[in-house]
């Protein structure tokens, strides 16, 4: 035994040392009194001695600056510039867009939580909260998108002009220039609350608040460009779109075939340096109604009019659709929510220079705009519809499973519904604190490149999940389409969230964790940009700091994974609650496994990392439900720490751990070097894979909040359009819940006495009629179930139609026409 003494001693130090990542001195002064220790408890002199040496062999070299660099750095530099995967500008640029906030910290291995706990709560100016309340309220009682969706395919006039009216299109627009100046939070509960009514509403309002002109104008516009447009886009009198998607190209900017080549022509009567456009694109929402297009193109210049290059790069410009050659297209029709969205073309359309975005100084600098704004519009658009959606649906699902009865029994009450409730439930709560995490961020001045990725993604998917449980529980309901029916819709219109702005599948194996890697990364984008410093002494300087502080990292996350797969998370340092300190607890071992893996990836796979799509979405499916989680205990934080949350964020959060499990599985068990996965798996699960998904007892505690009224379900469904109203079948259902709730042991009383009695087969009316005369029930009940009778109706009612009325007009014309035709 005293043999390992000095073994455990130099093991021992090393531990404390890489767990609580102390420098390199103090870990040489720890192993060296350990060692001592060792000995005087009676360790092995020889073995102490050997021990030392090989302590001293390590810790010298590493101790002497000038020595370290010339002999280990530089042939290390050397190396790492040779295996470093060349990068074009336009990924250069991806990869240091955007600004990194808390999702750097998961990828530390040991989250600084002060830094997300001690983020001010997200809240709206009073003019904020009044728009809200005032405005956005009045326009949602407004908007009938049964009519929109199915008669008009459109919004109303009405509704187009109480839109401009109030500057729904002008959201983000500072004041200065006639917009509202509204913060990213308030963007986004507005369509939050839009398009829990209808997301033919939200889609309209979104687009100009999103990626486009706008917002382009606003970072980039001259100030000519600012003075003349963005009054215009902001009252509705410039509709905006913006023209990327191709047909051969998708949204892929750096592949775009649309051409401008600078030249002289003729503009306002007047022979000028411009640009000759051709170009053909779809998919472009609002372009059928836009009056500026917006568009991405790759500019050239033959006759080095601009400069001495010819091939200049991608450009942004403004045209007035009534330009000569512009062409919108008729309009495509998105899966039944016909927002507008068309191609647009243009053959030989000639512009002045002024028209690109922010002049002639920002030619060939459009993928560096487009990608310093992407990440901000898709913050808000796409998580806030999901957002506004899955609550609704939740808490109205909730209410109908109450209500609707089959066998005698709230259909909520079988357990296979339950299950689904919960899961509703959960996902409804992962959806509403993502979404507010990121449109925070936002508003805090970041520009969120990866959460905006992850909320894009994972907002639409789970929204996509709730929708897909709302029709299971709904069933027929559910399939009927007409007024009365508000899942149809939201059901059909599900893939285009999934499709637009980068298709999801794509999203997921390639954006997530391809850009967080070396984005959020603590060390790798400073030792990309490290080696490439030009002056030699200085590169080196530069590597060596962050190649030994990688180092140490790698080895810090290696142990704390380890230790903390063998306690099961414990122990440890962690912020919460006696109720989510262990969550906490929990985030700190995925944070370390999860460096730990990419560290890894990225070491023994270098730049072919990137075309392992599987192993990329497995670890972007990691990070993903890093940050999903600490958006919920964010949110769990900034509301109080409510007890009757709990459910919720419990069921969301166990939810999350076993995806962070599965996703860690699958990337161990199929990593690319076989015996590297092997060691991962031993280090990240020493003791086999731990987590379970959400027990029955938690779904059940979750599945009854959606069916009680309280104020954890009131929690839920904040910030969506609840008002019960002819137009709002949904918010009408939600809203009989409490008067269901109170009505329940009355209609259990009177069927009870009903059953077996002479007026078992009667009318309803003639039941309710002998239960008060008999003295089952007293007046009072009897309109109590009236009133039940009524709003049961109410909630399990569909639609019918004449057959003319489901014909579509235009089409119906056709058919007259050609039977006229073939008639004459």
């Amino acid at each position: 035994m005293s043999i390992f003494l000095p073994i455990l001693a130099l093991l021992l130090a090393g531990g404390i040392a890489a767990y609580h990542r102390l420098s390199l001195p103090v870990w040489a002064g720890l192993s060296a009194v350990l060692l001592l220790v060792s000995w005087a408890l009676g360790g092995n002199g020889i073995a102490v001695a050997v021990c030392a040496l090989l302590l001293a062999a390590v810790a010298v070299p590493l101790l002497l600056p000038d020595f370290r660099r010339k002999r280990i750095t530089a042939p290390l530099l050397e190396f790492y510039t040779k295996i470093l995967p060349p990068l074009s500008s336009t990924e250069r640029q991806m990869l240091e867009s955007g600004t990194v906030g808390f999702e750097g910290e998961l990828f530390s291995g040991r989250p600084a939580w002060d830094k997300l706990l001690s983020q001010p709560a997200a809240t709206l100016t009073a003019e904020e909260q009044a728009f809200l309340d005032g405005p956005c309220e009045e326009l949602c009682r407004m908007m009938n998108d049964w009519e929109a969706t199915h008669v008009r395919a459109d919004l109303s006039p009405e509704v187009w002009a109480f839109c401009k009216t109030h500057k729904f299109f002008g959201m983000i627009i500072p004041k200065e220039f006639g917009g509202l100046g509204f913060s990213a939070l308030a963007h986004h509960k507005v369509i939050q609350k839009l398009a829990s009514v209808s997301s033919l509403l939200s889609s309209t309002v979104g687009v100009p608040n999103s990626l486009g002109p706008g917002e382009l104008l606003m970072h980039y516009g001259t100030q000519e460009q600012k003075d003349h447009y963005l009054p215009r886009l902001a009252d509705g009198r410039e509709i905006p779109c913006f023209g990327l998607t191709g047909p051969f190209a998708g949204s892929d900017a750096t592949s775009i075939p649309d051409t401008g080549v600078v030249c002289t022509g003729q503009w306002n009567g007047a022979e000028v340096v411009g640009i000759r456009l051709n170009f053909e694109k779809r998919y472009i929402t609002l372009a059928p109604v836009a009056t500026i297009i917006g568009l991405a193109f790759r500019l050239y210049d033959p006759d080095k009019l601009l400069g001495e290059k010819a091939d200049l790069g991608i450009s942004l410009a403004l045209i007035p659709r009534e330009t000569p050659g512009m062409e919108i297209g008729r309009r495509h029709f998105p899966l039944n929510v016909p927002f507008h969205n068309g191609p647009i073309r243009g053959k030989d359309v000639f512009v002045p220079l002024s028209a690109l975005i922010g002049g002639e100084e920002y030619a060939g600098k459009g993928w560096a705009m487009l990608v310093e704004c992407l990440s901000i519009g898709r913050s808000i658009t796409l998580p806030s519809t999901a957002s506004g959606s899955s609550k609704l649906f939740t808490v109205a699902t909730g209410a109908y499973a109450r209500i609707r009865k089959q066998f005698g029994l709230s259909v909520g009450r079988f357990e296979g519904v339950e299950e689904v409730l919960a899961r509703m439930a959960g996902n409804a709560y992962a959806v509403s604190a993502l979404s507010e995490a990121t449109a925070a961020a936002v508003t805090r001045g970041e520009n969120p490149a990866v959460p905006s990725t992850i909320a894009k993604y994972h907002c639409t998917e789970m929204g996509r999940e709730v929708v897909r449980d709302a029709m299971d529980i709904h069933g027929g309901k559910g399939i009927i389409l007409g007024p009365r029916n508000y899942l149809g819709r939201a059901w059909q219109g599900t893939p285009i969230g999934i499709t637009v702005e980068g298709a999801n599948i794509m999203t997921r194996s390639l954006m997530i964790f391809g850009q967080g890697a070396i984005r959020c990364h603590p060390w790798v984008l400073k030792e990309m940009q490290a080696a490439m410093i030009p002056e030699r002494k200085t590169r080196l300087r530069e590597f060596d700091r962050v190649l030994f502080a990688h180092i140490g990292f790698a080895v810090s996350n290696a142990v704390r994974a380890l230790w903390m797969g063998l306690t099961a998370s414990r122990f440890g340092r962690a912020p919460g609650d006696a109720y989510t300190r262990r969550f906490y607890r929990k985030l700190n071992r995925y944070s370390a496994a999860l460096a730990l893996c990419a560290d890894t990836s990225m070491l023994t796979l270098g730049g072919k990392l990137k075309f392992k799509e599987k192993l990329s979405g497995r670890l972007g499916d990691v990070l993903s439900q890093l940050y999903i989680a600490s958006a919920m205990l964010k949110r769990y934080e900034d509301n109080g720490r409510p007890t009757s949350d709990q459910p919720l964020l419990a069921w969301a959060f166990h939810d999350a751990v076993h995806k962070m499990e599965l996703a860690l599985s699958g990337a161990l068990r199929n990593f690319p070097v076989r015996p590297i996965g092997w060691l991962l798996w031993m280090l990240v699960f020493p003791l086999g894979r731990r987590a379970q998904a959400p027990s029955d007892r938690l779904g059940r505690r979750a599945a009854a909040l959606l069916m009680t009224p309280g104020d954890a379900r009131d929690r839920l469904a904040h910030g969506t359009f609840v008002t019960p109203c002819d137009n709002n079948p949904a918010g009408r259902i939600n809203s009989y819940l409490p008067k269901v709730v109170l009505a329940e042991p009355v209609e259990r009383k009177f069927l009870k006495a009903l059953k077996g009695s002479d007026m078992e087969t009667a009318p309803y009316d003639a039941q309710l009629a002998a239960g008060v005369e008999r003295g089952w029930i007293s007046a009072v009940e009897k309109t109590q179930l009236e009133e039940l009778r009524a709003m049961t109706l109410d909630a399990i009612t569909v639609d019918d139609f004449d057959h003319a009325e489901l014909e579509a007009a235009g089409a119906r014309q056709i058919v007259r026409l050609a039977d006229a035709a073939e008639a004459a």
